[in-house]
């Protein structure tokens, strides 16, 4: 390719998720011939989505152009960024750029999928420049809830594309290692052709608090506390594991680790070096019956009310070795994710009517990872782009971010809020939306990927809303009449011996619809099964206003 095709070049930038949500974030840019993939994460499902496990990105444009996608780089180690990157890597083998505990983290997941032998991973810190194709790339340090986060700056003849990854701006960070503000402000000065921003906490005014605070904040409850502590946070969270590390250390108790994640994630965070652990402070689960109340701290997973998380466990009473009691001072290190908010109310609620001690939201034991309003603005001068893409977030805090944009300067028209698969595109310093890459959500069931779509989806709300009558008759294909039947089966309908009558007049009904259609010479199983449907549905919903799925099976002898 000669000089005057690479100046003449277009940039293109798209995101496969992590825009008009919370979770799955992976972005895509297009320099020239390259493509870069910035993330590969996942997102839990909503309360529609019955039954299913994860949400994944479609990556069938990557898919499809597989020759093209040059790697995937990761800016940090959390799941809504790192989550999805086994299942993308089965269907197109790119190599890996990441910081060495992100891949540390990500090393664990790939062999959990057996994977991990076939695929390329390449150690990169902020100090790194790797060519992925012909396109440069360099990184920055940024602060976020865990250790060795980076932005992405991608070098293209019109500028550079940065990627901020997630960020605040912590003046005293808990492992002393701060933002590079300095090589931030350098990428501006060079000058920065696109900007996508993290926006989580764009509708958020002020400041982000240091996680230092939070230290401060937990010791103070550790202080105050008689009784056992049982400490619950995001696994991933390693800054703030360290502080109840050194808070338990402090108040010269034993810590006890719950919950497979969270061990996962201590073990890998240990064994490279990011978490101090003092020696002879953890004890087995087994053990904590040994030591008196106030001697033990207990760091559990469960932040998020998951059902099946040890915390929710334990306040059902249905772990097997901690109960909570009345004398425990349960501490909740975390905000609630957005769309988790109920299940983290029901156990806090679950927590206060055993008795026990909750300290939970703003009673200065959690910190945000992701900057304020102020931190987004300092971001946007520092970096001066030309075009600005909020990114990371609902639609709204995105539209909220598009403000601060033009607050510090930047024109409404070089701000795009993008959807899903949206591409912008970028040619002499131009920049337009051109045209969409196939995106959306891939369902993770169990061991399916993908099979779970919008017609499985929709049968299994119309179960859970209505439940499921199946009708069983043989016919005699001979003599076209019934041999046996029809026989109903009701599930999550109505009760049957509460309703014999009704299922006695659908049984009739069932037969009349049956001698109607012999008397009229339709034998077609599939118009016999869809008569069958229309006209017992009809029947049902004006005697109990209900729509269960029906379900016919013919068979003949």
């Amino acid at each position: 390719m000669s000089k005057q095709e690479i100046e003449n070049g277009k940039v293109r930038v798209f995101a496969l998720g992590g825009v008009g949500e919370i979770g799955k974030n992976m972005y895509g840019i297009e320099v020239d011939e390259d493509i870069i993939v910035v993330d590969a994460g996942l997102m839990f499902p909503d309360d529609d989505m019955l039954g299913v496990d994860i949400v994944i990105p479609d990556v069938s444009y990557l898919v499809e152009n597989e020759e093209r996608v040059k790697g995937i780089i990761l800016t940090h180690g959390h799941e809504d960024h790192i989550g999805g990157l086994s299942y993308v890597l089965k269907k197109i083998n790119v190599p890996v750029y990441g910081t060495k505990l992100t891949l540390g983290l990500v090393e664990e997941k790939l062999k959990e999928a057996g994977i991990l032998k076939e695929t390329t991973l390449r150690l990169i810190d902020s100090n790194s420049r790797v060519k992925l194709g012909k396109t440069p790339v360099s990184f920055f340090r940024t602060s976020h809830s865990i250790p060795d986060c980076v932005g992405v700056c991608i070098e293209t003849s019109q500028g550079a594309v940065v990627h901020t990854g997630d960020f605040k701006f912590d003046q005293t960070p808990v492992d002393g290692k701060h933002a590079e503000i300095g090589k931030m402000a350098a990428i501006g000065q060079k000058g920065v052709l696109c900007l996508l921003s993290d926006s989580t906490n764009a509708e958020r005014p002020g400041t982000t608090k240091s996680e230092a605070e939070v230290g401060i904040g937990i010791k103070d409850v550790f202080a105050r506390t008689s009784g056992r502590l049982i400490v619950t946070s995001f696994a991933s969270n390693v800054h703030r594991l360290q502080q109840v590390i050194q808070a338990t250390a402090a108040a010269n108790r034993k810590l006890s680790i719950v919950g497979k994640s969270m061990v996962r994630v201590i073990t890998i965070a240990s064994k490279l070096g990011y978490l101090k652990m003092p020696k002879d402070l953890v004890i087995d689960i087994d053990e904590v019956n040994r030591y008196k109340p106030e001697q033990v701290v207990i760091l559990t997973t469960g932040s998020q009310g998951e059902p099946m998380s040890a915390l929710t466990r334990m306040a059902r009473g249905a772990h097997r070795h901690i109960t909570i009691t009345e004398n425990d001072t349960v501490i909740i290190a975390a905000s609630a994710i957005p769309g988790n908010e109920k299940s983290v109310s029901s156990v806090i609620d679950q927590l206060h009517r055993i008795g026990a001690d909750v300290v939970y939201g703003s009673q200065a034991v959690h910190a945000s990872g992701h900057g304020s309003q102020e931190e987004l603005k300092l971001m946007l001068n520092l970096m001066k782009p030309k075009y600005f893409l909020p990114i990371h977030g609902e639609i709204r805090m995105q539209h909220a971010h598009r403000d601060l944009g033009m607050n510090v300067g930047i024109k409404p028209e070089r701000i795009y809020i993008v959807e899903k698969g949206e591409v912008v595109e970028f040619s002499n310093n131009q920049a337009r939306r051109a045209g969409k890459v196939p995106s959306g959500h891939v369902l993770i069931d169990g061991l399916g990927v993908g099979d779970v779509g919008n017609i499985v989806l929709r049968d299994r709300r119309l179960l859970s809303k209505d439940g499921i009558l199946v009708v069983v008759v043989t016919l005699n294909k001979k003599t076209s009449t019934i041999v046996s039947g029809p026989n109903i089966i009701s599930r999550g309908f109505v009760y049957v011996r509460e309703s014999e009558a009704l299922l006695d007049q659908s049984n009739e009904l069932v037969s009349s619809i049956l001698q109607k259609c012999v008397t009229e010479n339709v034998s077609e199983w599939s118009s016999l099964k869809s008569n069958i449907r229309e006209g017992l549905s009809r029947f049902l919903f004006e005697k109990t206003k209900r729509r269960p799925m029906i379900l016919p099976i013919i068979m003949e002898v």
